[in-house]
C-alpha cells in the first residue's frame, strides 16, 4: 500500500497554472475542475484542499494572474530605458504586443475574458476582476502624471480619465486581435493612444 499523498505548496502552484492556461484556452465555462487537477497533474482531492470551490479557484486565478502582470510590468519597466514616462509605457506595451507576437495561439487579456464570461453571475470574481483593474489602472495612471510633469503628456485631461480610456481602447483591440489573428489592433492602438491622443499639444 502505497503512502498518502501530502498538500504541497507546489500543489497549489500547479493549480493555479494549470488554471491559467486552461482558462485562456477555454474559458471558465469550458473548464471543469477534472481538466484542471488533470492539467496540473494532482490528486482531484488536492484541488478542494485549497479552493472551497471553482468559483473561488477562479477568483484566486485572477489573483495570480495579477501578480504575474504586476511582475511582468516591473521587468519591462526595469528593461525600457526612456527619462520620458510617456516614451517609457509606451515600451512598456510595445513589449507585451512583441510577446503576443511571439505566442502561436492568441487567447487575449484573461481579465477581460473573464469579465466578458462570468463578471455578471459571480460577485467574487467580479470584485476580483475589479481590483485587477483598479490596480492596473494606478500603474498607467502613474506614468502619465509623471508625463503631464515632464510635458509629454496633455494636461487638459485627469491622468486617471486617460488611463480608463486606455483600458478600454488597449481590452478592444486585444478582441479585435482574437478575432483578426493578428498584432495589427494592437500597433493601431499604440499609435492612436501614444501619437494621437495622449501627446501633449
Amino acid at each position: 500500500m502505497g503512502a498518502p499523498v501530502r498538500r504541497t505548496a507546489d500543489f497549489h502552484q500547479k493549480l493555479l497554472h494549470a488554471g491559467v492556461a486552461l482558462f485562456a484556452e477555454t474559458g471558465y465555462h469550458g473548464t471543469g475542475v477534472k481538466d484542471i487537477v488533470a492539467r496540473a497533474g494532482v490528486p482531484k482531492g488536492s484541488f478542494y484542499n485549497y479552493f472551497d470551490s471553482k468559483e473561488a479557484f477562479g477568483a484566486a486565478i485572477l489573483r495570480h494572474y495579477a501578480d504575474e502582470q504586476a511582475a511582468e510590468w516591473q521587468q519591462y519597466s526595469i528593461e525600457v530605458d526612456a527619462s520620458d514616462p510617456l516614451l517609457a509605457l509606451r515600451g512598456i506595451y510595445e513589449r507585451i504586443t512583441a510577446d503576443y507576437e511571439a505566442c502561436d495561439d492568441r487567447c487575449g487579456c484573461l481579465l477581460g475574458n473573464f469579465a466578458g464570461e462570468i463578471a455578471q453571475s459571480s460577485d467574487l470574481c467580479r470584485r476580483a476582476a475589479r481590483q485587477t483593474v483598479d490596480e492596473w489602472r494606478m500603474r498607467c495612471a502613474e506614468y502619465l502624471r509623471r508625463g503631464q510633469e515632464f510635458g509629454s503628456v496633455r494636461r487638459d485631461l485627469p491622468a486617471e480619465a486617460m488611463a480608463d480610456l486606455f483600458w478600454n481602447t488597449w481590452e478592444g483591440s486585444l478582441l479585435r486581435m482574437k478575432l483578426e489573428d493578428s498584432i495589427e489592433p494592437l500597433n493601431a492602438c499604440i499609435h492612436s493612444m501614444f501619437d494621437l491622443f495622449f501627446k501633449s499639444r
